[in-house]
C-alpha cells in the first residue's frame, strides 16, 4: 500500500498536486479538501482563478517553472520543473537529480482536456477546433500515468474521492493509470477523425486508418448463446436510442434483446418519419424476431397498431421484441395480455401502464427511448482478423425517383402500401420479400438464399390475406417467377429496384397479369 494523505512522505518531501481542468465539476471542493490534508496545490489559468477565488491557497505553475504562460496559453506546463517532478521515480538517484536542479516532486496530477469534441459538435470554425487540441494536458496525463507507482493521475471527477483516502493501493493506482491512457487515446482518436474528415483527399466516413473507441456501456449475462461472454459498448461519445433507453419495468436486457430492440426501433422510426406515407397522427408498431420484422402495422392508435402487427403473424411474434412510435397507455399495455414478449420499446410509457407491466409482466423489459440523434454514419461488421465497414444505409424514400414501368398505375392506397412495404423490406435480411395491405404486413419472407424462396415464404405466410396486397423486394428480380407467383395469389402492385438483364421479361409478365410495377433504382441488401 502507498501512503499519500499526509503533508510529508518519504525523506520528508512535501506533497504537491497539480490541478488543471476544463471540466471544473467538483474541483473547488476537491482542492479545498486537499489543502485541508496538507497538500500544496499548483494550478494554471482558469482553474487557478476558480480555486483561489474560493479561498484555496494555490501557486501558479509559472511560479514553479520561472516562465510565464506563452503563446496565448499554448505553452505553460511543458517544462522540466513540471515533467521532472512528475516523472521522477521515487528513489535516491532520481530524487537526487531533482534536488540538484531545484525541482520538487509532483505527486498528484488532476487534469482533464480541452473540450475538443464539444467544440466540433457545436460546429465551431476550424481555427477554434484546432485551438482546442490540448498539448500540455495529454503530456502531463501520460507522464503521471507512466509513473503511477509514485503519482496519482485523475482525469475523471468521479475519482476525486480516491485521492482523499489515507492509502491508495497499487491496484487502484494502476486502474487510474489505465483510465488516463484510455482518456488520452480517445481524445487523440477524436482529433484523428476530425483531421481525416477535413482532408480533401479522403472521404469523410471511410478514412485510410479508422480508430474505433469503444467504452463498455452495459454488462450482459452472456452473448448470443450462454457459452459466449458478451457486453454492450458505446462508440466514442455517441448516444443510441436503445443503449441509452430508460428501463421502466422488467428484467435487465440481454445481448439479443439489445440487437433486436435496436432493429425494431430503427424500422419504427423510419416509418414514423414518413409523414406523407402515413395517415395523419398514425401510430406505428413493429414486431421483430431474430433481427427480422415479423409483424408491422400502422393504425390510429398504439393499441390498434399493436393488435394488427400481432395478428400479422401470431406465431412468430411469440417471444419477440416490439417497438411503437407513440406513448403506451394502460389500455395499450393491457392489449399485450396473452402474448409473451421479450422487450417493448416506446417514446413514452404512462405511469399506470408501467405499473401494470411491472405487476402483470415482470419478465418483460419495458424501455423508454428517444429518437436517434447524430447516429454514426458507419456500419461496422466483424470479419476474422478485421472488419467490413460501410456507410449506413440511410437513404430515405424522398431520395428515390420511383418510376412506374407498367401499363397499370398503382392506386393511391397501393402507393401508400408500397412505401410502407419498401421501408419494411429495407430492414429485413436479404433475400427479402414483403407483402402488405392497408398499412399492415400480411406476409414476410426474409433471409432466404434465393428470391423465389423468399417470395414463396411471404406468400405462404400471407395465405388468403395476399389477395389485393402489394409486394416489395429489396433487390431486383432475375426472372419473372416472383411476378407470376404474386399474380397467382392476387398481388396488385410490386416495387423493386430494377436493373436486371431480364427486366423487359419481368415487366411483360406484369402487364400480362394486370399488375403495376414500380422501379426505385435503389437496392437495399442487408446481410
Amino acid at each position: 500500500m502507498t501512503q499519500h494523505g499526509t503533508q510529508t512522505g518519504t525523506q520528508g518531501r512535501s506533497r504537491r498536486a497539480l490541478i488543471s481542468v476544463s471540466d471544473k465539476t467538483g474541483v473547488v471542493e476537491f482542492a479545498r479538501q486537499l489543502e485541508a490534508r496538507g497538500w500544496e496545490i499548483l494550478s494554471t489559468g482558469g482553474t487557478y482563478q476558480s480555486i483561489v477565488q474560493a479561498g484555496v491557497a494555490a501557486r501558479q505553475v509559472s511560479d514553479v517553472t520561472g516562465f510565464p504562460e506563452m503563446l496565448d496559453g499554448r505553452v505553460k506546463t511543458l517544462h522540466p520543473a513540471v515533467h521532472g517532478g512528475i516523472l521522477a521515480v521515487r528513489e535516491p538517484g532520481h530524487l537526487g537529480q531533482l534536488e540538484a536542479h531545484g525541482i520538487g516532486t509532483i505527486d498528484l496530477v488532476c487534469v482533464n482536456l480541452y473540450p475538443f469534441r464539444e467544440t466540433v459538435a457545436r460546429g465551431a470554425p476550424d481555427a477554434d477546433v484546432i485551438d482546442n487540441i490540448d498539448i500540455g494536458g495529454p503530456a502531463m496525463i501520460r507522464s503521471a500515468a507512466k509513473n503511477h507507482a509514485g503519482v496519482l493521475v485523475l482525469v475523471d471527477p468521479a475519482d476525486y474521492p480516491v485521492a482523499l483516502q489515507d492509502e491508495v493501493s497499487d491496484a487502484e493506482r494502476r486502474r487510474l493509470a489505465a483510465k488516463a491512457y484510455r482518456h488520452t487515446s480517445e481524445y487523440d482518436a477524436a482529433i484523428t477523425a476530425y483531421l481525416t474528415g477535413a482532408s480533401d483527399e479522403l472521404p469523410t466516413a471511410l478514412p485510410e486508418t479508422l480508430t474505433l473507441n469503444l467504452t463498455r456501456a452495459a454488462q450482459v449475462r452472456y452473448g448470443e448463446n450462454p457459452h459466449q461472454p458478451g457486453a454492450i459498448y458505446r462508440l466514442g461519445d455517441a448516444t443510441g436510442p436503445v443503449i441509452d433507453a430508460q428501463v421502466v419495468a422488467g428484467k435487465p436486457m440481454s445481448f439479443n434483446n439489445y440487437a433486436d430492440a435496436d432493429a425494431a426501433w430503427a424500422l419504427c422510426q423510419e416509418l414514423a418519419t414518413q409523414e406523407s406515407a402515413l395517415p395523419e397522427h398514425a401510430a406505428v408498431c413493429v414486431a421483430v424476431k431474430h433481427a427480422n420484422p415479423c409483424g408491422v402495422a400502422v393504425a390510429a392508435d398504439v393499441k390498434t397498431a399493436w393488435e394488427r402487427a400481432r395478428d400479422a403473424d401470431t406465431l412468430s411474434v411469440f417471444g419477440g421484441v416490439v417497438a411503437v412510435s407513440q406513448p403506451v397507455t394502460l389500455e395499450a399495455a393491457q392489449a399485450t395480455r396473452g402474448t409473451f414478449l421479450e422487450v417493448l420499446i416506446a417514446p413514452e410509457v404512462t405511469p399506470d401502464a408501467a405499473a401494470w407491466f411491472a405487476e402483470k409482466k415482470p419478465d418483460l423489459r419495458v424501455l423508454v427511448a428517444a429518437p436517434a440523434q447524430g447516429v454514426s454514419v458507419l456500419d461496422v461488421r466483424p470479419l476474422t482478423g478485421g472488419f467490413a465497414v460501410q456507410e449506413r444505409d440511410a437513404r430515405p424514400w424522398d431520395d428515390l425517383c420511383p418510376e412506374v414501368v407498367t401499363k397499370r398505375e398503382p392506386t393511391e392506397q397501393e402507393w401508400l402500401d408500397l412505401r410502407f412495404a419498401w421501408a419494411t423490406v429495407k430492414h429485413a435480411r436479404s433475400n427479402a420479400v414483403v407483402l402488405a395491405k392497408d398499412g399492415v404486413t400480411v406476409g414476410l419472407g426474409a433471409g432466404a438464399v434465393s428470391r423465389i424462396w423468399a417470395a414463396e415464404r411471404a406468400v405462404a405466410n400471407a395465405g388468403d390475406k395476399a389477395q389485393g396486397s402489394v409486394l416489395a423486394s429489396e433487390a431486383f428480380f432475375p426472372f419473372d417467377d416472383v411476378v407470376r407467383l404474386a399474380a397467382s395469389v392476387g398481388v396488385k402492385a410490386i416495387l423493386q429496384p430494377g436493373g436486371a438483364k431480364r427486366d423487359p421479361e419481368v415487366i411483360a409478365a406484369c402487364n400480362e397479369q394486370g399488375i403495376s410495377m414500380v422501379f426505385t433504382g435503389s437496392r437495399h441488401f442487408k446481410h
